[in-house]
């Protein structure tokens, strides 16, 4: 595996101070957020230098239990291939649930969903994994992923459920330290444990990052220094192996580049004091065993688990047997709070047009309609909630707003056909003109 050093999470907030910071061999930038024919320069200066760029999905919902989707898949291909990247990375997780398989309304989360540990849910995440390292260009890493809730009636622990996956497929492992502390808190899970089971030769580099507790619950927020106990974990795991690359994420409330140095320095410190590795040095691990396609029995046994849970963290219905119901409105609240700061940064005149009241506004809304189509989707039909309840109060941001959606749903289609007329209608309702 290709030594990859220290690293940073590129984001455009951090553009210029990660350029300037000493010691940075490598980026990781969020593949969602890079356009391949017209990537930021930033990253363009930082390829030029030498600095290896690792594009890091978030959507393809490798977990869920639908096959992967071929245009995230030839997306994600795009991107490692315009960044020259050794690597992509992808989540354990499931993002969207619903449609076919159960014949229900397809839901999206919006964020990261922990899977069952059953054999139904590795077996389904095993095929979806071979199907994407198929038709991607270059390695594929997958990450354990923060949870605040645990599935009932799982059948093996997280470094049971990691090694069986990189052992029938060969993938690597993305390991985030951060999230072995946070399953400790939220799901008492020790990290000792997991470390020990999984297979330490697979792992293909190792995430860090902050966030806080509140009310006995860790919240991986990405948005606070690291812990001490976040680095301890990080000090046994290099106890074990060497890592061939260590990166520190940030996604919000960034700090001055005095602090992500001091942060970056404590991550080498904390790896370089563990001393040598006491476990058995990194190999290559063996080939993949063959995978078999996963049946249709389990796929859809795991779609119908996974689209209970989703409906009741975001549609409201009753939640799922043996969940503990508490943490599920933790969750509840989380995904929530997660679209409405997302939904503002892809649309920023709508905080910049409701003013303070926006978060409220969008929470209400949230309440009533689950996602089904992306952010971008959702900021539309958020505006047009707004403006059909006569909000906002002011004439003049319900004018703003107005101008906003139109600009952004696109002319209306001259067809009279019954959708047109539809669309036609709600225009001239939302807007109060004629359209």
């Amino acid at each position: 595996m290709e030594r990859l050093g220290t690293g940073i999470g590129w984001r455009p907030e951090i553009a210029d101070a990660v350029e300037a910071m000493p010691g940075i061999d490598w980026v990781e930038a969020v593949a969602e957020n890079i356009c391949p024919g017209h990537l930021p320069d930033s990253l363009l200066r930082l390829r030029e230098r030498g600095v290896t760029v690792v594009p890091h999905g978030v959507s393809l919902g490798l977990g869920g239990a639908d096959r992967p989707d071929e245009g995230r898949l030839t997306a994600l291909a795009e991107r490692a291939e315009a960044l020259g990247s050794p690597l992509v990375t992808e989540h354990i997780a499931f993002v969207r649930a619903g449609g076919d398989l159960t014949a229900t309304q397809p839901l999206e989360a919006g964020h990261l969903l922990p899977v069952p540990r059953t054999r139904d849910a590795l077996d389904v995440l095993c095929e979806n994994v071979r199907i994407a390292q198929d038709a991607l260009p270059v390695p594929l890493a997958v990450e354990n992923i923060a949870a605040l809730i645990a599935w009932p009636g799982e059948e093996m622990t997280e470094g049971q459920f990691l090694y069986d996956l990189a052992d029938r497929t060969g993938v690597r492992l993305l390991i985030d330290v951060a999230n072995l502390h946070t399953n400790h808190v939220n799901r008492g899970e020790d990290p000792a444990d997991a470390l020990d089971e999984l297979p330490v030769e697979a792992i293909a580099y190792v995430h860090v990052a902050g966030g806080f507790e509140r009310d006995g619950v860790w919240h991986d927020s990405h948005a606070h220094p690291v812990p001490e106990p976040v680095l301890a974990i990080l000090a046994d795991l290099a106890a074990r192996t060497a890592p061939p690359g260590v990166l520190l994420e940030r996604d919000e409330n960034f700090p001055g580049p005095g602090e992500l140095e001091r942060e970056l320095d404590a991550i080498r410190a904390t790896v370089k004091t563990s001393g040598e590795p006491t476990g058995t040095p990194p190999v290559a691990p063996a080939p993949p065993v063959p995978v078999e396609p996963a049946s249709g029995a389990a796929r859809q046994r795991t779609a119908l688990a996974q689209a209970a849970l989703l409906s009741a963290l975001v549609a409201g219905t009753p939640a799922p047997e043996g969940f503990d119901r508490a943490r599920l409105k933790v969750q509840s609240h989380a995904l929530a709070a997660k679209r409405a700061d997302v939904v503002a940064k892809v649309a920023p005149e709508l905080p910049e047009i409701l003013g303070a009241p926006y978060r409220a506004e969008f929470l209400a809304y949230a309440q009533m309609r689950p996602m089904t189509g992306g952010y971008r989707r959702d900021a539309l039909t958020f505006a047009e909630h707004l403006m059909l309840a006569g909000r906002p109060a002011s004439p003049d941001a319900r004018r703003l707003l107005g101008d906003w959606w139109l600009e952004r749903s696109g002319p209306a289609p001259r067809s009279r056909r019954p959708a047109a007329r539809l669309l036609d209608a709600t225009r001239r309702v939302l807007l109060g003109r004629s359209v």
